[in-house]
């Protein structure tokens, strides 16, 4: 069926259609339990709010504590040592591993600040004052938790679209940020973060709630060289240019070449990174008629990053609001939305192929 023909009889597949916020008139930022009884532990900090619940289920989550690569130090393997990286870890964890600057990075980035949710004044969503959210708590081990939010410049509230937690593995190797927002460089993320995402872009709760004004060459700088040392796991099956090498199996290699070919996957996801460090906009208004769900106005996307398929099996749920749970759901979203017609078979070795990048 063409996209005209699915829209007219209404058949655009209720899992693919935009996923709201778990309370899209409340929004904010909204963590995992293993992240909150993690902290609460290591830190005494709650992240639990008091009016709202995460909704994904666990075992769909990301690796949780994850691992650590650094572009720096690949023998070592995994420096996590299993740790959830916090305050009270990262200096016993990293000082033989990082130099002062680096290690004053990673201070600032499991640092909590204050934010829209979590603060200490009584317009907050927890039951005590907190100190804040620190980058960490939602990029856990500078990875990712899953940890949702809504975007911030958007408005009304219920066209806020919800945002995932992106991994920050290999963004040394990436030249666009934010799903939706297309900032240039790590160091204005960065920056961003601090000054209006933390705070929905509401200049006046900032001030009040107690904005952190990151400096940009003591801090920001420290911040975003310590991120750009977060590299992605390590591929035994993939050669010097991102290739299949001889230990692939022939489900694999039948893969790549779906993969390179019928599938268009190549045509965005390319280079070292599996990024082309563009944006796109995929035109999903074609399939289905604006509608209301759970409070969002559901209409089409608009221009998303072309996020990086290094490491993929390791960060779901999967697109830039998590809709899609799983790798298999995510091949079927694309063979409908390009009108692939991929076989079953050539799904299953697609699938194959994106659990060894």
């Amino acid at each position: 069926m063409s996209p005209a023909e699915i829209k007219a009889a209404d058949l655009f597949p209720a899992g693919f259609m935009p996923l709201p916020h778990p309370k899209q008139a409340e929004g904010g930022m909204l963590f995992p339990r293993p992240q909150i009884e993690h902290i609460l532990a290591q830190t005494g900090r709650d992240l639990e709010r008091f009016d709202l619940d995460f909704d994904l289920p666990q075992h769909l989550l990301p690796e949780f504590p994850a691992a650590i690569f650094l572009t720096t130090r690949p023998d070592l393997g995994d420096v996590s040592n299993g740790e959830l990286v916090t305050t009270h870890n990262f200096y016993r964890l990293f000082k033989d591993k990082l130099n002062a600057k680096d290690l004053d990075g990673l201070r600032l980035l499991v640092f909590p600040f204050a934010q829209q949710q979590f603060n200490l004044i009584d317009d907050r969503r927890v039951a005590e004052p907190q100190l804040g959210v620190a980058c960490f708590d939602c990029h856990q081990n500078g990875h990712t938790n899953a940890a949702t939010h809504l975007v911030g410049d958007i408005r009304p509230q219920s066209h806020r679209n919800r945002i995932d937690t992106p991994s920050l593995r290999g963004v040394h190797q990436q030249r666009v940020f934010g799903s939706q927002r297309a900032l240039m460089s790590i160091e204005d993320f960065t920056e961003f973060e601090q000054r209006a995402a933390y705070f929905d872009g509401d200049i006046d709760k900032a001030a009040l709630k107690g904005i952190n004004p990151l400096d940009r060459q003591s801090q920001v700088q420290h911040m975003a060289e310590l991120q750009k040392l977060l590299d992605f796991p390590p591929a035994p099956k993939l050669d010097e240019f991102v290739r299949l090498n001889e230990l692939a199996t022939a489900s694999e290699l039948r893969g790549e070449a779906v993969f390179m070919g019928k599938g268009r996957c190549l045509e965005c996801h390319s280079g070292p990174q599996l990024s082309d460090n563009q944006m796109h906009d995929l035109r999903l208004d074609r399939f289905f008629a604006p509608r209301v769900i759970n409070g969002l106005v559901a209409n089409g996307d608009g221009p998303i990053k072309t996020f990086p398929l290094r490491g993929i099996k390791e960060s779901p749920p999967y697109f830039h609001d998590d809709r899609l749970l799983t790798l298999e759901d995510t091949i079927e979203f694309f063979n409908l939305v390009l009108g692939l017609q991929l076989t079953s078979q050539e799904k299953g070795d697609l699938l194959a192929y994106l659990h060894v990048l």
